[in-house]
């Protein structure tokens, strides 16, 4: 079976080490002595070289090492992923570009001919993640106040429409957020690939939408045996529709030659972290269930980094060193390559990996971790039955 790889493309700065929380790669942090600034020299002029610069760079070396692309996050503090993706398309060869999206922002008929003409342009290579927001003041900054199981109705609609104009003909839908009548895109663009699905949400809600449209059901990493029970109730909500869909896992990784090595620059991570870092990242309201399972971890409580260490080379306290996701694998190159084994044979059948920095990481891991991947893999397998 193959599995797809992506890597994680910072579209919102990057930091240069682990260990240290500021973002000192790129334009969004002032130049100081850590901060290698593109676009501005030493002397605080403008030397050419800008952010997307940097992220091509990431995305080649994630191309060379091994990954078939590269998620390309939307927040309220990043670049656009609908205009990074056009610019790093032609600094790569094959390289796909997940496009993070949240549907309600967009009308599905544009959003079909916007794709179908990057597809066009790309050979074929775009890829969405669909997201549909977490709620809470975060979700009020985008000026949407819908509440959660209203998005992800929107977000069904809106995949209903997109996939029914992209098909051709004299499209029309009449639903509760969109109406559409006689739509379609023209043979030239309707001809291009419907972008792969990748959809992300933990709710009931979320797993119905995902269930209908979804390629691939994305989850951040959990507990193992409870993201294998999720797993599997999302393939069995989906065959019970008659479809067939992949589950994935987005994870961070701090991979080194020993575990020894890994932890200590987790150690040296966590004793960094300011107490403005974690009053940031205690008790945001949300309404996401996924990020209320993260939350559970409870790692801005934690007094030592220790106390987070969750199971063997996992530990819950990624999202105090950068935004996101709480838990994440820590190990040897061999222990890191048998914690993905593992997933896989829990149900993973694909992957957008992480590591801090993302362009020195996507060489380690390409390098080191991804070709140790089925070694253990028999092993594990004969053990999970």
């Amino acid at each position: 079976m193959s599995i797809d790889f992506y890597w994680r493309l910072p579209t919102h700065g990057c930091h240069s080490s682990v260990r240290r929380g500021s973002y000192d790669r790129g334009d969004w942090s002032p130049i100081s002595p850590y901060n290698q600034s593109p676009g501005l020299n030493r002397d605080g002029q403008d030397d050419g070289f800008r952010y997307i610069d940097h992220l091509a760079e990431i995305a080649n070396a994630a191309e060379i090492s091994g990954f078939i692309g590269g998620l390309i996050p939307s927040f309220p503090n990043t670049d656009d992923p609908w205009v990074i993706s056009p610019l790093l398309a032609r600094e790569t060869k094959t390289f796909r570009f997940m496009i993070a999206f949240q549907p309600g922002f967009l009308n599905p008929v544009q959003a079909a001919r916007l794709s179908a003409s990057l597809q066009r342009a790309t050979g074929g290579r775009t890829v969405y993640n669909i997201i549909t927001g977490g709620g809470g003041p975060s979700q009020l900054w985008w000026g949407d106040s819908f509440s959660h199981d209203d998005r992800y109705g929107r977000t069904t609609e809106f995949l209903d429409v997109l996939k029914g104009v992209w098909k051709g003909g004299d499209f029309s839908y009449d639903g509760r957020f969109y109406q559409v009548r006689e739509g379609g895109l023209s043979p030239l663009l309707g001809s291009e690939p419907l972008p792969e699905i990748w959809f992300s949400g933990s709710s009931d809600a979320a797993l119905q939408s995902a269930s209908k449209h979804a390629d691939y059901y994305l989850s951040w990493l959990e507990p193992f045996d409870q993201l294998t029970e999720k797993f599997a109730r999302v393939k069995e909500r989906t065959a019970a529709l008659g479809r067939q869909q992949k589950c994935a896992v987005r994870v961070d990784l701090v991979a080194r030659p020993t575990e020894e090595e890994a932890w200590r620059d987790i150690r040296a991570g966590f004793e960094n972290v300011s107490d403005e870092t974690r009053a940031r990242w205690r008790g945001q309201p949300t309404d996401s269930v996924g990020a209320a399972r993260q939350a559970a971890l409870k790692p801005t409580e934690a007094k030592r980094y220790d106390e987070l260490i969750v199971g063997p080379n996992l530990w819950g306290g990624f999202n105090l060193l950068r935004g996101g996701p709480a838990l994440g694998i820590v190990g040897s190159y061999e222990q890191c390559a048998a914690k993905l084994d593992e997933l896989i044979s829990r149900g993973a059948d694909g992957f957008i990996l992480a590591g801090t920095p993302h362009l020195e990481e996507a060489y380690r891991i390409g390098e080191e971790v991804l070709p140790l991947l089925g070694r253990s893999a028999s092993a594990l397998q004969q053990a999970a039955e």
